[in-house]
């Protein structure tokens, strides 16, 4: 699939010879930028220079003043002339707008290129979710480098989602020119232990040469090792310092990403220490909350982040472009230099890297914070419908007791909001129901695609505070399954329904009344409306869980929430078919252990 801004393909003999011809001041460029500063990402050096442009080609990279023949002038003085910015990973969906709005948002701030792992919508509807990302990508002017999603879903065996993507349908997918390669590899176990169906997947990746991503959280030693040796070539789940360092020295190309903010200083730290970038660093945003896309921007904001925490401007636009490119094997981006292609950002300052000016294969997109022209949306009729489910009751979310004489019972629980772990409890039994334990909150999922029986599977999380009402979200990593939490059942049923009958999104509920809501229609994951609105939506939601739950960072916070039920992570998880522990192969239908 060719999109319009890729067109012009690069090595055609009349575009060089053309270049060539105004690279020798033969004849005019078709753009000319001067009097700018550009950012050798190669060198880190800074140096006056004007930047010549024949088409989607930089023609030529000069002293300024050597050349004045040219089509258009774009005056730079007083900027920096960077190559534009590329997002090594990150899901479009966890902005919870289209990818139209996405561009919007994100383009006129200086990023030309993302690398997208539509898994969200694959595991709500399966290959037409993958299709419809393909689609919605095409016109626009943000350059998408579409992975095959191969965690559909991310535990097999221990959760349901809308589809499930074996090495056959990765086969096919791979076969298509517009998927780039193997979007992150989540089971984790699974890739370790020789599981034959990830096998199977990643030898799709490595028999089309194309990549092959990586998750690897908490992984170290022998395991990391193994990991590596899989196949598998990059990681974004860092959670410390050493760990970095770990895989760094292991091989693996690093997607430093900006969701989880806490941990930057000490990789900015490390990074120092070295005394130097390693090329195998790279940039990412992973999941950006619509309410920080439309505050901070993408990846923009994980640059100016860095620079802020200590690392040198040179660096972070290094890792943000000629890093990136190299990892995507894409030799024509990530360079000011002549014969790549002009992705070009023309950058105020290197602190608040507010983007003047943005061009994407030699046509200015962008200019003064906004598109020069709107973003085509796709028609998303495919993605309606996708909460197969009837209004839910208080009942539904009471862990009953099967003995009449019960008076309690020995409870299994997950403790910690991250870096979960097993626990017990004793609660007590009235009316044939478990009374939650004190300090416990209940969380309920239940399967919403359709292909399973609805059965609201609930559990007991210890860690996460005293919830003074309840949350639900069709947003829930990665099978995104209902997820209820809260402490109160009828609380619990209203946030249920509310987001069954908005056709999927998020709700806040206390005494019995809807305190915000955000309706998301599309896979029950996204918005059709413009990302200011949303904002707004999802900043409300914000504030009303602030209200019902005393967060307590850096893990329990409002995030935590969205990947409560990421059963590819190490320790117990709740799904819809359970509690999970992906690392023991554990399954618990219900959290009840003994009777008594």
């Amino acid at each position: 699939m060719t999109r319009p801004f890729e067109l012009m393909d690069l090595n055609l003999p009349e575009l060089r010879r053309r270049a060539v011809q105004a690279a020798r001041g033969e004849v005019p460029f078709d753009c000319l930028l001067k009097g700018g500063t550009v950012l050798d990402v190669i060198t880190g050096e800074r140096r006056l220079g004007d930047v010549g442009l024949v088409g989607p080609l930089i023609a030529s990279v000069h002293e300024p003043g050597r050349f004045e023949n040219a089509a258009s002038v774009v005056n730079a003085t007083g900027t920096f002339i960077a190559p534009g910015l590329i997002d090594t990973h990150m899901h479009i969906e966890s902005s919870m707008v289209t990818p139209a709005a996405y561009a919007q948002a994100v383009v006129p701030r200086g990023v030309t290129t993302v690398v997208w792992d539509p898994h969200e919508f694959g595991n709500v509807v399966g290959i037409a979710g993958v299709n419809w990302a393909a689609d919605a990508v095409i016109d626009l002017p943000l350059r998408v480098m579409l992975l095959a999603p191969s965690s559909v879903p991310s535990a097999p065996g221990l959760e349901r989602a809308g589809a499930d993507f074996d090495a056959t349908v990765l086969e096919d997918l791979l076969a298509r020119q517009e998927i780039a390669g193997i979007a992150e590899m989540m089971n984790m176990r699974g890739i370790i232990e020789g599981d034959a169906r990830m096998e199977g997947i990643i030898q799709a990746g490595l028999t089309t040469r194309k990549l092959v991503c990586g998750h690897a959280r908490g992984l170290s030693g022998p395991d990391l090792q193994a990991f590596v040796t899989a196949g598998v070539s990059s990681d974004h789940e860092l959670v410390s310092a050493d760990d970095l360092l770990e895989k760094l020295r292991a091989g693996l190309t690093i997607e430093l990403r900006g969701s989880h903010d806490h941990l930057l200083p000490e990789f900015v730290a490390a990074l120092n220490r070295l005394g130097h970038l390693p090329q195998t660093v790279t940039l990412c945003t992973d999941d950006v909350f619509p309410d920080d896309l439309h505050k901070g921007g993408g990846l923009d904001d994980v640059v100016r982040r860095l620079v802020r925490y200590g690392m040198r401007p040179e660096w972070a636009l290094q890792a943000a472009t000629i890093n990136a490119a190299r990892r995507l094997e894409r030799q024509d981006l990530g360079v000011i230099a002549p014969g790549r292609r002009a992705d070009l950002v023309l950058f105020e300052d290197l602190e608040s890297f507010e983007a003047r000016r943005v061009f994407v294969s030699g046509r200015e997109v962008a200019a003064g914070g906004a598109l020069l022209q709107p973003a085509l949306e796709a028609s998303s009729e495919i993605l309606q419908g996708t909460v197969k489910l009837c209004h839910l009751s208080p009942d539904d979310f009471r862990v009953a007791v099967d003995s009449p004489d019960a008076r309690q019972v020995k409870i299994a629980t997950i403790d910690r909001p991250r870096f979960t772990q097993w626990g017990e409890a004793i609660a007590d039994v009235v009316d044939a129901h478990v009374v939650p334990p004190e300090g416990t909150t209940l969380i309920s999922v239940i399967h919403r695609h359709g292909l399973a029986e609805p059965i609201v599977r609930t559990g007991f999380l210890t860690g996460w505070g005293d919830w003074r009402g309840a949350f639900a979200s069709t947003v829930s990593h990665d099978s995104h399954n209902l997820t209820v939490f809260g402490r109160n059942p009828v609380d619990m049923a209203v946030a249920a329904n509310a987001v069954i009958d908005a056709g999927g999104g998020l709700a806040v509920v206390s005494d019995g009344i809807v305190q915000a809501l955000l309706p998301l229609p599309l896979g029950g994951l996204v918005s059709q409306a413009h990302l200011g609105e949303v904002a707004a939506q999802f900043s409300a939601v914000r504030q009303a869980m602030d209200g019902i739950v005393d967060w307590q960072p850096p893990y329990l916070v409002f995030k935590a929430c969205f990947g409560a039920t990421l059963a590819c992570n190490a320790g117990p998880h709740q799904t819809d078919l359970g509690i999970a522990d992906v690392e023991t192969g554990r399954l618990l239908p219900s959290p009840i252990l003994q009777i008594f």
